[in-house]
């Protein structure tokens, strides 16, 4: 079972007045492409600097992986233990077979195929993420790092990918900001 998250958004009423717009849990839940993984997301914007709005609910859209190249992104990812999930091994041959191993995965996002982990991937963001709780391998090229709860990570547009390799799920606080890339 996904675990609910509480929102809180201020905002502004019609005189300038500070206000509470939204107070309770996080509607928009949906799992993200990788099997075992679900997002809860709380706050986009479209922009850098960011627009204050009137009372719309920004976390009420569709938007992908990545945010927009001047917006951001603020998601908590739950990510189930590795012994739970079934990955999609069909998949991963298709991507090795596709393009050197390598495939565009939606706006933003591209998706390797590696030995070493089927999630390899790398955006077009500065990602802050903070380990909520539970503990996670973060993967890279030729290395990895065991992350445990309290622990902060920067990303800077790398391949990598993350495995639960506990016995309970993990939560990971996201905040994605778009990023001009070298690869590009």
């Amino acid at each position: 079972m996904v675990r609910p998250f509480r929102r809180v958004v201020t905002g502004h009423d019609a005189t300038g007045k500070a206000v509470f717009l939204y107070d309770g849990e996080a509607q928009k839940v949906q799992p993200a492409p990788r099997p075992g993984v679900v997002s809860t997301l709380f706050w986009t914007t479209d922009n850098t600097p960011a627009t204050l709005i009137d009372d719309r609910d920004m976390a009420e859209r569709t938007i992908g992986i990545t945010p927009p190249m001047q917006g951001s992104i603020f998601r908590v990812v739950e990510y189930s233990p590795d012994t739970t999930v079934k990955h999609k091994s069909d998949q991963e041959r298709a991507w090795k077979a596709e393009n050197g191993g390598r495939k565009i995965a939606g706006e933003g996002i591209q998706m390797k195929a590696d030995d070493r982990h089927h999630g390899m991937h790398r955006t077009e963001s500065i990602d802050y993420a903070i380990i909520l709780s539970g503990e996670i391998y973060l993967i890279l090229d030729d290395s990895e790092k065991l992350l445990k709860a309290g622990d902060m990570v920067v990303q800077q547009g790398t391949w990598h990918a993350w495995s639960n390799r506990g016995t309970e799920p993990c939560h990971i606080v996201f905040i994605l900001i778009g990023a001009e890339v070298p690869w590009k």
